[in-house]
């Protein structure tokens, strides 16, 4: 046999190999899913609880892992913002036990009755909210998804499939060893979450195309991953592509709110899809506004970028171009654009913005709502950073991702997002 046979050959057993992995992964989670949908809520509960308290007692052999992830992630040159997705510490590990609680703490959707109605038959009908079934979940970088995304399918009675990245390897089989520790207490099957421990790009293959053991997928990560898996599926995709987030000052704006809540959706933390990205400032607060929160930008770090008029107040920065208005740096960048009222800022958020997260400062009412009903994204903000656009902070527990999309879920994806569903009718002997 030629070279070329060979290895010819070899990929295909390779192919067949990850094939057969994933169909058994997939096997295993229908079964686990049909456990888990008849699981009442106390085991679950008891289930996160365990899982929580295990995340803190084994935190030591997590960092250790996450460690060795971030000698890896350096050494092969990732770029600032996955490093910082990929770090734990001993705050962000208690924040992970701290979500995996809330999770257990919050009614649980499954089983749910709502909307009965008396017909003129006599017969009741309404509406049951059942688990999806099998989720399969694809992220980069970030182990904390891993705890998140096994708490909010869980709770919601749905089996999952977790694909890490590569970087993350060790933290994320760490974390899923607790998660095994947690259901097996519990007496649920080890198998209603499965972390793959392989990261070959062909099991995102074939994960989105097994539409008879996965119902839906979620992707976290970046561009092309998300355009990758859309591009890809067989099953249904819950998704966004960009964070390309605004804040909008307002001409009835209180500037020391604006400037806090500008200062924040930029600086608190650079790697998120809910970081502002372009400020919008209405022109007869520009020369008020600008100044101030240049001085803090550039002591912070932050490159700005303006459109003509803004750089006839801030002479120092760079021109933005086009290209900018479309981008989501995820990084210390932010451009800048004065615009002659809201109209126009929402016209710039309409052409430009991704659908993902953007906020007004102002105290006119008027315009607030007018805000508030124009900006078609998923999440619309009055005189609060972009930041907030987290399923932490909006009482979800965790989130397992953010969806741009209009169907099935909109925004910050918890647990009634990991659910559909079913009519049902009450009657007592009723014929038609």
């Amino acid at each position: 046999m030629s070279p070329a046979s060979s290895k010819m050959s070899k990929s295909k057993a390779d192919d067949a190999s990850i094939a057969a992995y994933m169909r058994l992964k997939g096997q295993k989670a229908r079964v686990a899913s049909r456990e888990m949908a008849k699981a009442d809520t106390g085991t679950k509960n008891a289930c996160l609880f365990a899982l929580a308290q295990m995340l803190l007692d084994d935190s030591r052999a997590i960092l250790e892992a996450n460690a060795e992830d971030m000698r890896n992630g350096r050494a092969a040159k990732l770029d600032a913002a996955l490093l910082d997705r990929l770090e734990l510490n001993q705050d962000r590990i208690a924040a992970m036990a701290d979500g995996v609680k809330q999770v257990a703490n919050l009614p649980d959707p499954a089983g749910e009755i709502t909307d009965l109605k008396l017909r003129p038959s006599g017969i009741q009908v309404g509406k049951m909210r059942v688990p999806l079934g099998v989720v399969g979940i694809i992220y980069e970088s970030r182990p904390n998804v891993t705890a998140d995304a096994a708490a909010l399918c869980l709770k919601s009675g749905n089996a999952a499939i977790l694909r890490g990245g590569s970087e993350a390897m060790n933290s994320n089989q760490a974390i899923a060893r607790c998660i095994g520790r947690a259901l097996t207490a519990a007496g649920l099957p080890e198998e209603a979450v499965q972390v793959l421990d392989i990261t070959d790009r062909r099991t995102v293959g074939e994960l989105v195309a097994m539409p008879e053991f996965v119902d839906v997928v979620i992707p976290r990560g970046g561009k092309g991953l998300v355009e990758a898996v859309s591009k890809a599926a067989r099953v249904p995709v819950i998704k966004h592509l960009d964070g390309i987030c605004h804040v909008y000052i307002d001409g009835a704006a209180d500037l020391d709110k604006a400037v806090a809540v500008a200062v924040n959706a930029k600086t608190q933390r650079y790697g998120t899809c809910n970081t502002m990205e372009t400020l919008l400032v209405d022109k007869p607060v520009a020369e008020a506004v600008l100044p101030r929160l240049a001085d803090i930008y550039v002591e912070a770090g932050v490159e700005l970028r303006g459109c003509e008029r803004t750089r006839r107040i801030l002479a120092d920065i760079k021109p933005a171009t086009e290209e900018d208005w479309r981008t989501e740096y995820l990084a210390p960048i932010l451009s800048i654009r004065i615009v002659d009222g809201i109209d126009q800022a929402i016209e710039h958020i309409t052409r430009y913005g991704s659908a993902h997260t953007d906020a007004i400062v102002t105290e006119n009412i008027t315009r607030a709502r007018k805000f508030l009903r124009e900006v078609d994204s998923s999440s619309v903000m009055i005189n609060a950073s972009t930041r907030f656009a987290d399923g932490y902070e909006y009482g979800l527990g965790a989130e397992i991702g953010i969806s741009t999309d209009k169907f099935h879920a909109r925004g910050p994806v918890g647990l009634e997002g990991l659910t559909t569903v079913k009519w049902v009718v009450f009657g007592d002997g009723h014929v038609r």
